[in-house]
């Protein structure tokens, strides 16, 4: 879950390969708020749905290239976050990418659950579905 974002609930996958966490998101675009720059984008936080959209704005705290699974390097916002896994909560930094192709709209790599986690290979949905 995502608390700062309407407490966006959205399915996502462990990979303990990936550095960096990513989210899927529509719509990005860049501005100025007070000298400092930001980002809006839309979530669609459901696999499959379209139409349920969360709108939002978040500072952002980097822009960092980022190789895909496939070897495609892009560049892409870097947001810092919290996430909700289960009954705790912490920080999270969070690039946006549109996920179209993916099995899930959310993938929380190995820096977000690092020395937080202890990662089960056997088990899913853990904290629900």
């Amino acid at each position: 879950m995502l608390p700062e974002f309407e407490d966006a609930r959205i399915k996502a996958k462990i990979d303990t390969g990936a550095r960096t966490s990513a989210v899927h998101a529509w719509d990005i675009k860049p501005f100025e708020k007070d000298g400092v720059k930001w980002v809006r984008f839309e979530l669609h936080p459901l696999q499959k749905n379209n139409v349920k959209r969360i709108f939002c704005e978040a500072p952002v705290v980097d822009e960092r290239l980022i190789r895909s699974s496939n070897g495609q390097i892009t560049k892409r916002f870097l947001i810092r976050t919290r996430l909700k896994l289960g009954s705790r909560t912490w920080p999270i930094d969070l690039t946006l990418s549109r996920r179209d192709e993916m099995g899930f709209r959310m993938l929380l790599g190995r820096t977000a659950l690092s020395g937080r986690t202890l990662i089960d290979p056997s088990a899913s949905y853990l904290c629900g579905r």
